[in-house]
């Protein structure tokens, strides 16, 4: 029979207790603020403790647009070295077109064109080649778009201190943000709203606006509006990219608020050499495609730093440092839908799924006291047992409790005690046949094992399929679901095990009570 080895023993009642201790939190109150952040309850969902949630729409053809307007250098370049006279180059979300009247000179740019990037395609239509990406390569941008997006908007959101925050991708270009705890969510879809693209380029000293508005206005310049409605030409090549900022803070200059930042290695080098070949030019901060300060180089600044000034309070200050350090977003994002659970709801929420929970564990335990007596008074502790070990599995894990994820604690239940009745069932039939007791519960446990195996793992495998292709609540509960199902294997089969050995070695049982 079962061997009761002190290892062995220590093994299963060490799993038990580290499983109950980590429970123990979802009991306490005020445990975030209480206990230590190593030593937390579960998470509990937007359904459940309340908040907002937005569904966000990645604007892919602005995205789109900006990447073709940047390949409209490449494309002058290219025609210049490929010695081909062009009449206009312009770009859209659908495309770069290029005029160019000559057939054979058309022919003669094909190649340059198409080699400016992977994935470009070059048709001609009424004189003009129309650059654009094939179906493979667009693909492969539009993902790239969803996923920055998605990696831009976690950082904002962690940053601005939303309490487990759920991002996640939810069909074509789409992200859905739950916020659990933010009922009035306007801040952050003010944070989520700016793209916070931010470039610095040289202010174009040879031209003025006015002269500018009248034609006299270069084709590497364009006319900007600056924050306060003044206007500006500025070089259209950015002279340092935002990509190279790595960081940024609130500072204090003369007594106001102010943002300073600080470049990598390229952009402090880039930033270097633009500042101390222009000194007396201006150099224009924009963000967003609006000029926030146009202050003048007075000499070469080489330490990879700087400050911008203006009207800025602390608060929106610390906004444009956390936008600058959480980067710009790829893309602009557009709210579709914005939804609000209310705090008591989820409340609601939670006292109804206490509430089935407690029914469905009554309903199990009475079924087993009646059917299976002291047995199934053991399989009743090995239930409660299970309850602490899934909370303290989600606990540890940081996994996010939502009301699906109560459904299948509540199907779990159920489910735990399923190996038990094939257990005590098959004992029933060794004795029935004329078997020993000790013979007959050897026999239930270990022949038993193989099919509750089988029945385990095909759920197992069910809530696999459902984390995978699931999102949101689904997850939610799969995850619930299969941490369920390992643990009531655990406790239905090794802990059940345990305890009617140790009372078949103490009684020393004529008859088996079940």
């Amino acid at each position: 029979m079962y061997k009761l080895s002190l290892q062995r023993i220590i093994m299963i009642l060490a799993v038990c207790l580290i499983g109950i201790f980590y429970a123990v939190p979802n009991f306490v109150k005020d445990a975030k603020t209480t206990l230590p952040s190593w030593w937390q309850p579960v998470n509990l969902g937007l359904d459940l403790q309340g908040g907002s949630s937005l569904l966000l729409e990645v604007d892919l053809n602005a995205a789109l647009k900006d990447r073709m307007q940047s390949l409209e250098d490449s494309a002058r370049a290219a025609l210049k070295d490929a010695r081909v006279r062009y009449q206009n180059i312009s770009s859209g979300a659908d495309g770069l077109r290029v005029k160019i009247e000559d057939a054979n000179a058309r022919s003669k740019a094909i190649t340059p064109l198409r080699k400016m990037d992977e994935g470009l395609t070059v048709s001609e239509a009424n004189g003009t080649l129309v650059i654009t990406y094939d179906e493979q390569a667009l693909n492969q941008i539009k993902a790239k778009l969803v996923d920055q997006s998605i990696e831009i908007v976690r950082k904002r959101i962690d940053e601005y201190g939303t309490n487990e925050p759920i991002i996640q991708s939810q069909g074509y270009g789409r992200i859905l943000v739950q916020l659990p705890g933010i009922q009035n969510p306007e801040e952050v879809k003010v944070l989520l709203g700016k793209t916070a693209k931010m470039t610095f380029h040289l202010v174009d000293s040879s031209t003025t606006v006015t002269e500018a508005k009248r034609g006299k206005l270069k084709s590497s310049s364009r006319i900007i509006r600056g924050s306060g409605g003044e206007q500006y030409v500025i070089v259209r090549k950015p002279a340092v990219g935002g990509e190279t900022l790595t960081d940024a803070g609130v500072s204090f200059q003369d007594g106001s608020a102010a943002v300073s930042f600080k470049f990598n290695n390229l952009g402090a080098k880039k930033f270097g050499e633009v500042t101390k070949n222009n000194v007396g030019e201006q150099l224009a901060i924009v963000l967003d495609d609006e000029v926030i300060s146009a202050p003048t180089i007075q000499s070469a600044i080489t330490g990879g730093s700087g400050v911008i000034t203006g009207n800025y309070t602390s608060e929106s200050a610390q906004e444009l440092a956390l936008l600058l350090r959480s980067g710009a977003l790829p893309a602009p994002l557009n709210i579709l839908e914005e939804r609000t659970v209310g705090a008591g709801l989820g409340a609601d929420s939670i006292k109804a799924g206490v509430f089935a929970s407690i029914i469905g564990l009554i309903g199990v335990i009475v079924f087993l006291l009646l059917a299976y007596g002291l047995f199934g008074l053991f399989t009743s502790i090995t239930v409660f047992l299970n309850l602490f070990l899934m909370l303290g599995a989600l606990s540890v894990f940081g996994a996010t409790l939502t009301l699906p994820g109560i459904a299948g604690i509540i199907l779990t239940i159920g489910m735990a005690v399923d190996a038990n009745v094939l257990i005590f069932e098959r004992m029933r039939e060794e004795v029935k046949n004329g078997r020993s007791i000790k013979d007959a519960i050897e026999t239930g446990f270990t022949f038993a094992w193989g099919t509750i195996i089988d029945s385990n793992l095909t759920t197992l495998i069910a809530a696999a399929v459902l984390f995978y292709f699931g999102s949101g609540p689904v997850r939610g509960f799969a995850v619930t679901l299969a941490i369920g199902i390992l643990t009531s294997l655990f406790t239905s089969v090794t802990v059940t095990r345990l305890i009617i050995t140790a009372w078949y070695n103490r009684f020393k049982p004529k008859a088996l009570p079940i």
